[in-house]
């Protein structure tokens, strides 16, 4: 069976090219579902639902929790698949298996009113350097748009057309999509292109540079966003995805509808987008709680 392993991760390592952290995923929930078959004795290739069902029931009662649960179950259709796939069997166990449904943990927002704060800080003109300018563009286009950092990072001029007040935005799965931004977005790109872009890396194509003229790096992005929030006086847990989920909260609240949500997040499934829904109805019972005299 370990050989049947090796050939996995070789296969979603150089064929499918997946990350290092996936394909170490990979090889520890299959290396415990693969122990699991080895100490009852039974054939990879004689496989039932059942048998495997019975693995899942006694990760459960290890306390393993419903999306760990899921991921396993993910890990082992997709092994199956590949030994069929391969030639190795002609039998698939996992057919008729779904995949447990998952809890699913309530996106960090930031409210209104903390948004507005951070992004007035950026804005507020007693600091007026070349980082910081750029700063407030990328970080105003960023909750202007709901874009993931990958996607920012990676614009290019072309992308954005700041007469037309767009982006053209290339995500997941080489998916583009076109996104309106805002005209305090704009003007603040407006004056980063002006004052610093155009004139230090005119022959440069990517949007957003760094002070040596480098692509930004997630890292590097991160640590701009983690950098300003704690000097606007917000002390919460804020990453550059914080911005792009209370750009879809906000929406929601100001009654946009799911449909164009998710057109303006990339989302290919609406359920993905639903989330936000949970997310406005807590915070409506949070607001009730709080100031209804019998909350």
């Amino acid at each position: 069976m370990k050989n049947f392993l090796d050939s996995f991760i070789n296969y979603i390592t150089f064929e499918k090219g997946l990350t290092k952290n996936t394909q170490n995923a990979y090889l520890s929930d299959l290396s415990d579902y693969l122990d699991y078959l080895k100490k009852r004795k039974s054939s990879l290739f004689l496989l039932t639902y059942k048998e495997i069902l019975f693995y899942l029931e006694s990760r459960k009662k290890e306390g393993i929790k419903v999306s760990s649960l899921s991921r396993f179950l993910v890990s082992i259709k997709m092994f199956h698949r590949f030994l069929i796939m391969e030639g190795y069997t002609k039998t698939d166990p996992t057919i008729n298996l779904k995949t447990p449904r998952r809890d699913f943990n309530l996106p960090n927002v930031l409210s209104r009113k903390d948004i507005e704060n951070f992004l007035d800080y950026l804005n507020d003109g007693n600091e007026e350097s070349d980082n910081k300018l750029r700063d407030s563009a990328m970080l105003e286009l960023l909750y202007a748009t709901g874009m993931r950092i990958s996607e920012i990072i990676n614009l290019k001029l072309s992308d954005i057309n700041l007469k037309m007040e767009y982006v053209k935005c290339l995500g997941k799965g080489g998916k583009e999509r076109i996104i309106p931004v805002g005209k305090k977005a704009i003007k603040a790109v407006k004056n980063y292109f002006e004052r610093v872009r155009n004139i230090k890396f005119p022959d440069k194509n990517i949007l957003f540079l760094t002070q040596r003229g480098d692509k930004f790096s997630r890292t590097g992005f991160w640590k701009i966003v983690k950098k300003h929030i704690k000097k606007a006086g917000i002390y919460k847990n804020v990453t550059p995805h914080t911005l792009r989920h209370s750009f879809a909260t906000h929406l929601l609240e100001g009654g946009a509808d799911l449909r164009f949500v998710q057109e303006m997040l990339g989302h290919s499934d609406i359920s993905t987008t639903q989330i936000y829904t949970h997310v406005t109805r807590e915070r409506l019972k949070a607001l009730h709680k709080k100031y209804h005299p019998r909350g």
